[in-house]
């Protein structure tokens, strides 16, 4: 029985049969692709919570006829009144004309006064109140009837399934990428036994292991996967940064956003590397041993 011993020698001529050229490029390929992927989920994540966030608290009031009469004030005023005595509600603030013109031009044109229409109040807010604000669109339809109360719960909910569409397609590029890896690592080794056939019989009929034999073929593979990973990995940081810094704006308003990478990414590429490997070493374990048991 024969058992490869710990050195460095490399017995079966593995550096020529799985050259370390072609696999690593493939696998960072992919790696590339896959840190995309990881990347795109979680900043829709992080995007999502931050619309989310901001429209399911946002109100917005219409009250036509403000200036109407309305329990010894006028519609507008006594909506104010409820708005400000309500729990939940916060920062309730009466937009001026221009900016209900500013408002209303993408639709009725930038001479909204001319048009000489009824044009209602609209009231911002904020909703910090538990649950949806059923009660408080009774509460402002009791005092001028007639009034509209729109939330940010229905753009908050079509967020939320775009959010899940995008993950649903990260997860799918994932599996793609793990699967066309383990194909090329799989013809990868296929190929190295095909070269190195007559040395591998001869060894395996002297008696050595399928288990040593497999290992050293697994144990080169993880090797050429590690090098492409982290090659591919490093490439796309780049990438990422830029694609980071296009989206800052969207995350931070304002003059001062920067990029910056989601947290959760510090911890998911590293793991890539880590990946790659699993599926050189399994996919060449699993190759060889079923090469091997043909043999016999």
């Amino acid at each position: 029985m024969i058992r490869f011993g710990r050195s460095r020698i490399d017995h079966l001529g593995l550096r020529s049969a799985l050259a370390d050229r072609l696999l690593p490029v493939l696998v960072g390929a992919m790696s590339f692709l896959a840190a995309l992927a990881i990347a795109g989920t979680l900043a829709a994540a992080v995007l999502a919570a931050h619309w989310q966030g901001g429209a399911a608290g946002e109100l917005t009031i219409q009250v036509p006829n403000p200036e109407a009469p309305a329990g010894g004030a006028t519609r507008e005023a006594a909506v104010l009144g409820v708005l400000l005595t309500s729990p939940g509600v916060t920062n309730p603030q009466l937009l001026g004309q221009a900016q209900v013109d500013r408002l209303l031009a993408p639709w009725l044109g930038p001479d909204v006064a001319a048009l000489a229409l009824p044009i209602p109040a609209v009231i911002t807010a904020g909703w910090q109140g538990p649950g949806t604000p059923d009660a408080l669109g009774a509460a402002l339809s009791s005092a001028a009837p007639g009034t509209l109360l729109s939330t940010g719960a229905a753009w908050a909910a079509r967020v939320a399934t775009l959010t899940a569409s995008l993950q649903a397609c990260a997860a799918v590029v994932l599996i793609i990428v793990a699967f066309i890896a383990t194909c090329m690592v799989s013809l990868a080794t296929r190929s190295g036994l095909a070269q190195r056939r007559e040395a591998i019989e001869i060894i395996h009929g002297l008696g050595a292991l399928d288990s040593d034999i497999a290992g050293r073929f697994a144990g080169r593979a993880a090797t050429l996967a590690v090098t492409g990973a982290v090659i591919g990995t490093l490439l796309a940081l780049p990438v990422l940064f830029w694609l980071a810094t296009l989206a800052a704006p969207f995350v931070n308003p304002g003059p001062q956003a920067g990029p910056a990478l989601p947290p959760g990414l510090w911890v998911a590429l590293p793991m890539l590397p880590l990946f790659a490997a699993l599926i050189g070493w399994g996919t060449a374990q699993l190759t060889v041993r079923g090469w091997l048991r043909n043999l016999a």
